[in-house]
């Protein structure tokens, strides 16, 4: 666990590299005299570093080099960049350099996009990847074979791993297991509607995974207290296990509830789980594989089995060739439940530049809190009806989709009051203890 979780074979390194790599391409371009004539205030490209730094969300660059090349930029992690994205979509080396010159990096004087192929920067970013776009295998405890490849955010980029990835495990074995981070309406949508999309995948089961513990904060329980045994809590949150369900729903109806034990979840909370999703129609199931391991997760893994060979059509929520708009309002009423949509300026703007680029018919990517379905974080349970509001879209242009940043979600995270490095520790031999 420790060495994926540090640096692991070094993809996340270099997908950072090339992203700083086209940054500091275009300040050069800046300071070597600028023939593509950049307009230095709509650079829509940032830096990026894979650790939570808030002093970093806005900065200037190029101070020392004079006005005509110092210019306001952002710093986004690692995982929310377009070239995470970029590597998680693309289907072969060949495509990956295809994808990163089709990336708009800025505009110029006159207004005219500006693409990483006028830099002529990529084939050197494609070649500090060559690597990385690799997947690779790992093995679980008990000595089954496992592929980690990418790893976008889901609650502010596409949340999947890589489409190569995938299909490599599609060659090789009967059935394939991948995860689509955070809750089923972010991760899960965006696997559906984005990756499904782009690799032609049908998947033939949908497996929601939920706790007794986040039912029951959805129900309003304080997070210290959510070890305890409450029913009233459970049946006042377990409407959040509903409406992934109904969700998930809309695009295969072959979805069963996987129910993620823990030592301290009580018989008659698993039941009450169990009783409501059979009232549902739907299947569901026990896993207690972090016990047990592949023994505690049997029941699942022969329930899945037995779904695969249902009838079953697959569908994706929306048309890529739908108005921005109307994908966004789709996605918000019939995955987020909102009644409302309100479009900021930024958010107007942003539309009405990427329909003139012609860059609109494309699928979204929404950035919002993955804390609750709508874009507030306080909005527990299954919230209906409200008003939602977009702040700003932008277009991906390599990775292939629009992005549409809802409520407050930011790019670049802060560490927490007590961050986790507190309770981290290293011996002299090496053993590292408190990395979770």
């Amino acid at each position: 666990m420790e060495d994926i979780n540090l640096h692991f074979t070094g993809d996340m390194h270099a997908i950072g590299a090339a992203n700083n790599l086209l940054c500091a391409a275009i300040d050069n371009h800046l300071f070597q005299g600028n023939s593509l004539n950049i307009d230095k205030d709509r650079i829509l490209f940032n830096r990026c570093v894979d650790m939570n730094d808030r002093a970093l969300r806005t900065v200037t660059v190029g101070l020392d080099l004079g006005k005509d090349v110092s210019h306001e930029n952002h710093f986004c992690i690692t995982v929310a960049t377009e070239i995470m994205a970029i590597l998680c979509l693309a289907h072969d080396l060949k495509d990956l350099k295809e994808k990163i010159s089709n990336i708009l990096f800025a505009y110029d004087m006159d207004g005219n996009p500006l693409y990483v192929k006028d830099l002529k920067v990529e084939e050197a970013m494609t070649i500090l990847l060559k690597d990385a776009i690799k997947p690779n295998l790992v093995q679980t405890l008990e000595n089954n074979p496992v592929i980690i490849h990418g790893g976008p955010f889901a609650n502010i980029a596409h949340g999947c791993n890589s489409l190569i990835a995938t299909k490599l495990g599609l060659k090789l074995a009967d059935y394939v297991v991948t995860e689509a981070g955070f809750g089923a309406d972010l991760g899960a949508e965006k696997f559906l509607d984005i990756k499904c999309r782009y690799g032609h995948l049908k998947p033939s089961v949908i497996v929601v995974n939920t706790t007794i513990r986040s039912l029951k904060y959805n129900g309003g329980m304080m997070k210290d207290e959510l070890n305890i045994k409450n029913m009233k809590y459970l049946a006042k949150g377990i409407c959040n296990l509903k409406v992934h369900v109904e969700n998930m729903k809309k695009y295969l109806d072959n979805v069963i509830v996987c129910l993620n034990k823990f030592i301290y979840d009580d018989d008659e909370e698993m039941e009450f789980v169990k009783q409501y999703c059979e009232n549902l129609g739907c299947e569901f199931a026990i896993s207690d594989s972090y016990a047990k391991g592949g023994e505690g997760a049997l029941d699942l893994a022969l329930k899945i089995v037995k779904m695969c060979d249902n009838e079953k059509e697959f569908h994706l929520l929306y048309d890529e060739n739908e108005s921005i708009k109307e994908k966004i309002e789709k996605v918000s009423r019939e995955i987020y439940h909102a009644g409302i949509v309100q479009y900021l300026s930024l958010a107007e703007e942003g539309i009405k530049s990427i329909e003139k680029l012609g860059l609109d018919k494309l699928p979204i990517c929404v950035a919002k809190t993955q804390y609750s379905i709508s874009d507030d974080p306080k909005k527990l349970g299954y919230p209906k009806d409200y008003e939602i509001t977009v702040r700003d879209v932008k277009v991906n242009s390599g990775a292939g989709f629009i992005v549409v940043y809802m409520g407050k979600i930011m790019t670049m995270p802060g560490l927490s009051k007590q961050p986790a490095y507190e309770n981290m520790k290293i011996d002299d031999d090496g053993t590292i203890y408190g990395l979770f």
